[in-house]
């Protein structure tokens, strides 16, 4: 065992050493990076804002983006002093060779040292906890509540499959999935948020004004109040995955044969559900949870965050993305790679605790 973490902990050094670099290589020839777009933003003012960029170096800081050249040179440095250019690629880092920024960056990354957000007076890793409550409270919650409902109603269909039961929950179920999740929140402010209809559940953020003032029962309360709208909206995809998944794993387990020799032994339909069938029928569920809450943790939430106001990892890295904030993209971007990865390796090892007759010394990587 010891042997084979040691194995997939080392495994994740190569594997995130690529996902960067084809991130890395792809910005170089994508339009539009901060450089570009600075320049572009002083070739159409006034020459006092250039006069104070090439003074202090300072007021550059509020209008980037990403950065890219084409043919060599930027599109947008046209009538601008060629010191003026290389001041604002100093200031975002693009003054050395792209191999060497790259070195950094990676360098930098291995202690966490993520640099600061192009557009905000912070540090990305301060960022990023900021907005860190909030994906996780959608993340977690959600795909603890779909697994907690899916998992015994997938196995109550799996023993009653083909009966009425099992017809009409299906039906929720494939219309659950079916209804795009945004559509879900948008029907849900209306009816319940006081879009039309009831004022009943709150819209905004995830607590109300005046909540460090609240006892702590109350703080409790308020919270969980505030995630009912999002949680909802989120889970209904999840919640029908989960659900057919599990009755499915567990139909194909109960028709093999060591099902029949332990009901012939004389077993209860309980002892044979969950003293044989559970254990093997779990390994299919185990194996998706991991995509399931990554997909949920980073995913799934960027409208939902929008509808509700939730300001969280996935609008902050939507924001990234479209103003090419670089050190929030990247620096998200290796959490959520190294995150995954550690959570696909936690995976494993819950295999081995649902069935102690895996052997991972022997399993090939």
């Amino acid at each position: 065992m010891g042997a084979y973490i040691i194995r997939r902990l080392l495994l994740m050094i190569p594997t995130i050493f690529g996902i960067m670099a084809v991130s890395f290589v792809i910005t170089q020839f994508a339009p539009g990076g901060p450089v570009e777009q600075a320049l572009a933003n002083l070739s159409g003012q006034n020459v006092s804002l250039s006069e104070r960029v090439s003074g202090g170096g300072e007021e550059v800081q509020s209008q980037p983006s990403q950065n890219n050249q084409t043919g060599g040179q930027y599109r947008g440095r046209q009538g601008l002093p060629p010191e003026l250019v290389a001041r604002i690629e100093k200031q975002f880092g693009f003054d050395k060779p792209p191999l060497e920024r790259f070195g950094a960056m990676l360098w930098n990354y291995l202690r966490f040292d993520f640099g600061q957000s192009y557009y905000r007076d912070i540090s990305v890793i301060d960022l990023v906890r900021e907005k860190m409550p909030v994906s996780i409270s959608l993340g977690l919650w959600m795909t603890l509540i779909a697994y907690g409902i899916s998992i015994p109603l997938g196995i109550a269909k799996a023993r009653r499959d083909g009966s009425r039961f099992d017809v009409w929950t299906s039906t929720v179920v494939i219309i659950g999935y079916a209804v795009p999740g945004f559509l879900v929140a948008i029907a849900l402010v209306v009816l319940l948020a006081g879009g039309s209809f009831w004022q009943i559940f709150p819209l905004r953020g995830l607590t109300s004004p005046g909540f460090s003032s609240f006892p702590i029962w109350r703080q409790i309360l308020d919270y969980f109040w505030h995630l009912v709208l999002p949680i909802i909206s989120m889970g209904l995809g999840a919640f029908a995955t989960a659900t057919l998944l599990t009755k499915n794993s567990f139909i194909d387990e109960i028709s093999k044969q060591y099902v029949v020799t332990a009901r012939a032994k004389g077993l209860t339909e309980h002892q044979v559900l969950y003293g044989h069938v559970f254990r093997n029928a779990m390994m299919l569920i185990i194996a998706s949870f991991p995509g399931a809450f990554i997909g949920a943790f980073f995913g799934g939430s960027l409208l939902i965050e929008t509808i509700f106001s939730l300001d969280g990892l996935g609008l902050l890295g939507f924001e990234a993305i479209a103003t090419r904030d670089y050190p929030v993209v990247f620096a998200t971007l290796y959490i959520f790679s190294l995150l995954g990865l550690v959570i696909g390796l936690i995976s494993d090892l819950a295999y081995m605790w649902v069935d102690p007759r895996l052997d991972f010394e022997s399993r090939d990587t």
